[in-house]
């Protein structure tokens, strides 16, 4: 093991395929690095905001066998943006059926923001199938974390709020999450396109310390856009479908699986009471603040941390 912290070098794939998980949704998924290594799931964001090829260098490939996925309705699954039978409960079963597709018994567990909280509900459901968990960018889904990605940023990036309420009268201001729903679910692309873009370019503005253009051109693009605005939405909606609170109240069933927590200190999309709440229900867990840092996972401080974390995991996960 070295002291690495940043990025591994870009690597390919040696397999990769489309997983059908029922008539309606097909998942994309890939394999990378090093056949006979520790198996590694990676949870993206939003719901919906895909994965991207960037996502594999958390990894030493000599070590891990890194497994990326597109959850159902984002990224390269099919159909983009498709709400029905999409809910927590359904993307808890296709890590298990892309576990058996791949014959892997048990992973580490690698999710941020979003991805935190369904590698949360997943260790929760299925425990036995965990290596470990890193997990950045806390978001437990409760609804003072909708609240305050709806309404709340405005105090900090007032800017961006405004762009993102622009669109809605001042009726609609007072429920944003529905005024959006209704527009993001409309079959015209003419009306549901802009919505997205608009959302998901508020959700990149706000993701990040300092003001970072990629980011933002990264969640402006259309693919990120649809699949990111629609899922939140979706998900928002209906509570994650889980019951009020269950990712910190059955936190208990993963106090004995290792796990590091990394969160930025000015973390304005899933600010870090979150981290702090699930971090005094599980205080096994390692728990990294970085405090130069916003949300983002490429945020320098974090992405250090995290790089940091997979390489103490190679020893801690066999």
């Amino acid at each position: 093991m070295n002291n690495r912290a940043t990025l591994y070098p870009e690597i390919q794939p040696y397999q990769q395929g489309m997983l059908a998980l029922d008539k309606i949704h097909t998942m994309y998924w890939e394999v990378s690095g090093n056949p006979a290594g520790i198996p590694v799931i990676f949870l993206h964001g939003g719901p919906g905001a895909g994965s991207a090829p960037a996502h594999r260098r958390f990894f030493d490939p000599a070590s891990y066998r890194i497994v990326i996925y597109d959850q159902r309705g984002a990224g390269r699954s099919t159909p983009l943006g498709e709400i029905q039978d999409n809910t927590t409960p359904h993307l808890i079963n296709d890590l298990e059926l892309l576990g058996q597709h791949l014959e892997i018994d048990q992973w580490l567990v690698f999710g941020g923001s979003w991805g935190s909280t369904l590698a949360l509900a997943y260790g929760e459901a299925h425990p036995e199938r965990c290596l470990g968990f890193i997990l950045r960018g806390i978001f437990l889904c409760r609804q003072q974390e909708i609240d305050w990605f709806l309404y709340g940023l405005r105090n900090l990036f007032p800017e961006a709020w405004r762009k993102f309420v622009a669109p809605l009268s001042a009726q609609e201001r007072h429920d944003i999450l529905s005024a959006y729903h209704q527009r993001l679910m409309n079959p015209d692309p003419a009306i549901h396109m802009p919505a997205a873009r608009t959302w998901s370019t508020y959700e990149g503005s706000c993701s990040t310390l300092l003001p970072n253009p990629a980011t933002v051109n990264y969640f402006a693009s259309d693919t990120v856009a649809l699949g990111l605005a629609r899922m939140e939405a979706h998900y928002f909606m209906h509570n994650i479908f889980l019951p009020e609170n269950s990712l910190l109240n059955n936190v208990h069933k993963l106090h004995n699986i290792p796990a590091t927590i990394v969160q930025g200190r000015y973390d304005a999309v899933c600010p870090i009471i979150s981290a702090d709440d699930l971090h005094h229900a599980w205080p096994q867990a390692e728990y990294i603040i970085i405090d130069d840092a916003g949300h983002s996972v490429w945020e320098p401080g974090i992405q250090a941390a995290l790089i940091r974390t997979t390489e103490r995991f190679k020893t801690c996960s066999k």
